[in-house]
């Protein structure tokens, strides 16, 4: 399994950004997979997760500013971000949940078994 994130950057208060996920060596299709970010001295944290059937689920401190999509022809998945804020400035990774994880327990990152390395976004103010 590979999953490479891109779409990081620097950029300031209120602008946009897509971050995508490349994903290989598993049918993409098939799984649930989320997005979590993690700042500085901070533990990680959930951000967003799509399952197979384009659900969709966020948290609260994105909520109506970020948006996750998948491309299954693509095996890709996104992660819209606008009016985006100085704190949510982190290293935003993404990853492929374990089979039959609970709606509930997606926000958790153990509920996922494979991760990406991380692209980095600063949000300046």
């Amino acid at each position: 399994v590979q999953l490479q994130a891109s779409g990081g950057g620097l950029v300031q208060a209120g602008d946009s950004l897509r971050l995508s996920c490349a994903a290989s060596g598993f049918y993409f299709n098939s799984y649930t997979m989320g997005w979590f970010r993690q700042g500085p001295g901070k533990e990680r944290e959930f951000v967003a997760r799509i399952k197979r059937d384009y659900n969709t689920g966020y948290a609260d401190s994105v909520k109506g500013r970020f948006t996750v999509t998948r491309d299954n022809a693509k095996s890709t998945l996104y992660l819209q971000m606008n009016s985006l804020k100085p704190e949510d400035t982190a290293v935003y990774y993404c990853a492929v949940a374990r089979r039959g994880a609970i709606i509930s327990a997606l926000r958790l990152p153990t509920s996922y078994e494979n991760w990406g390395q991380g692209t980095l976004v600063t949000v300046s103010s």
